[in-house]
């Protein structure tokens, strides 16, 4: 069931809007020219969060006008059109917001530097807004809150409008081992708007997909092993996973305690900034865009993760050339190529670690749910799913939910040992014995793969994943991810990771890169792979 209230007066509006003209897409000598229909943000919508705000500001638009927008654009091609599927629920009372907040600017009274910004939640994390949270899970289709959480609270404060909430992999991709990255049981399939056949990314999945199509200024997702960084690197968007604790998971669907994080997922690193300021707390807190600068790598010592590049010649041929622009940008480089040594049984110890944390995270968060949620524990729920297979089943089990269910605490000495296991391997023995051991800045690599098809028959089937996020999730350390380029027309990220605490370094690291460059491509909305004519004409032999 899609659970998405559009605004009454998009209908009417959307009769009166004419149909996109088709254009070719890559073009070539003795080729049919392939064509799409043009979905491609217009005018202010096309910008940057940082580039809106300053609109919202000057009075160049209205926080109602700029919120109308992005409902028809979201009527348009996420309903419609290319179907992208990836806001699960609208804010049925974000028109009155809106106007609430033109109305204070209009008094010379404006909350902060996100000032009637709309932006969108991955629907794990509650607002008090009437949307339920409901991890796109049937359980929790009545779980309707009545607080925010506290990043929500936080970007409240700053001016933000909550537009609505994104689609998800179920339960944060976190219910079974042959699940489908960015699919829910009330959402349905999220698409990515740069190949609508290709994988969003789990779990944050719609968040990433929503940025990249300009359905908002900026959006949210949460991480606990790459799901804030993988979605980011295949939608093509800058994405940062910050430090663990910098932003509070207060009223967040968990999984595990140690790992969890929110992050700001976005069209620019500026942006990203902007929004970590609103959701970051602490009785220090530090201004991340205060901190960015153009020549922030100039004299930096960057660590190449060269044993992590992988094999993938496009993805090398990137990376290699993102290299070039650190080194030119005045980085010194320092190859690393051996990898850091890693305890036996980690991989085991890693999944076990989660499946405890979420047992328990899950049976406190449930219990804290309305009374019009009925499933109060990880055993209900279970049964709830079993009763409703023909919904919540039909695609892919629930053997994680099973297999959490059957440990035992958080006082376990097995959850101890593989909990202190994995954090030494990936923190002293890991990323701060590379940054120490080879005296560099920085740890740069491919944030991803390039993106595969969207398997509803075999689940999520991934190619190897290069890069370090692994090792940047179960540490809790900053990792933030900007778009290096495109591989027939899907994009790929480059990976900076720091120590931990050092977020505001990493992201000016990130800006400085990104202001050389400019490489975020914007979606084109392509059916398949073969609706790239170089691919239909090596597919095609007639």
């Amino acid at each position: 069931m899609i659970r998405l209230l559009l605004i009454t007066f998009l209908t009417s509006a959307l009769s009166q809007c004419s149909p996109p003209a088709s254009s070719p897409i890559n073009s070539q000598p003795n080729s049919s020219p392939v064509t799409t229909m043009d979905y491609s943000a217009q005018g202010l919508l096309a910008g940057t969060l940082p580039e809106i705000a300053k609109a919202l500001s000057s009075g160049e638009i209205s926080a109602e006008e700029l919120v109308e927008l992005y409902l028809l654009r979201i009527a348009r091609i996420d309903r419609s059109g290319p179907d992208l599927q990836s806001v699960l629920t609208l804010n049925p009372d974000i028109l009155q917001q809106a106007r609430a907040l033109d109305q204070k600017r209009a008094a010379g009274d404006p909350l902060g530097p996100l000032h009637g910004v709309p932006i969108l939640l991955k629907d794990n994390i509650e607002t008090r807004d009437q949307m339920a949270t409901t991890a796109g899970a049937l359980a929790l289709k009545e779980n309707f809150a009545d607080r925010d959480s506290p990043l929500v609270a936080g970007l409240r404060e700053a001016g933000a409008l909550i537009l609505g909430k994104t689609n998800l992999s179920q339960w944060a991709n976190f219910r079974s081992n042959h699940s489908i990255s960015g699919w829910t049981a009330l959402g349905g399939q999220v698409r990515n708007p740069h190949m609508l056949s290709r994988n969003p990314c789990g779990s944050s999945s719609g968040s990433g997909a929503a940025a990249a199509a300009s359905l908002a200024a900026g959006t949210v997702g949460t991480e606990t092993n790459g799901s804030v960084i993988c979605p980011s690197n295949v939608n093509g968007v800058v994405g940062f996973k910050p430090t663990v604790g910098l932003v509070p998971q207060q009223y967040i669907v968990p999984i595990s305690v140690s790992q969890d994080t929110a992050g700001p997922m976005t069209k620019s690193v500026r942006g990203a900034a902007m929004m970590l300021n609103a959701m970051a707390s602490g009785p220090m807190k530090t201004d991340y865009v205060a901190g960015l600068e153009e020549g922030a790598l100039t004299g930096v010592r960057v660590g190449v993760l060269r044993y992590s590049v992988g094999n993938n010649r496009d993805i090398v041929e990137l990376f290699d050339s993102a290299l070039l622009e650190l080194e030119a940008a005045g980085a010194i480089l320092v190859e690393i190529r051996n990898r850091p040594p890693q305890v036996e049984d980690f991989g085991r110890f890693s999944s076990s670690v989660m499946k405890y944390e979420f047992k328990a995270g899950l049976n406190e968060y449930l219990a804290s749910t309305p009374q019009t949620v009925a499933t109060r524990s990880l055993t209900e729920l279970i049964k709830f799913n079993i009763e409703h297979a023909d919904v919540e089943l039909v695609l892919f089990d629930q053997d994680i939910f099973e297999e959490s269910n059957s440990l035992a605490g958080l006082d376990d000495p097995a959850y101890i040992l593989a909990r202190n296991a994995i954090q030494s391997a990936s923190r002293e023995n890991g990323i701060d014995a590379l940054l120490r051991d080879y005296r560099v800045d920085v740890l740069v690599a491919p944030s991803g793969p390039v993106s595969p098809q969207i398997d509803p028959i075999n689940g999520d089937v991934w190619p190897p994943f290069p890069g370090a996020g692994g090792m940047a999730a179960i540490a809790g350390y900053p990792h933030l991810t900007v778009p290096m380029g495109v591989i027939h027309k899907i994009p790929v990220g480059l990976s900076f990771i720091g120590a931990s605490n050092q977020d505001a370094r990493i992201l000016s690291y990130g800006y400085a890169f990104e202001r050389r460059t400019m490489l975020r491509a914007e979606p084109q909305y392509l059916k398949n792979a073969e609706a790239v004519n170089v691919i239909s004409s090596a597919m095609t032999r007639k």
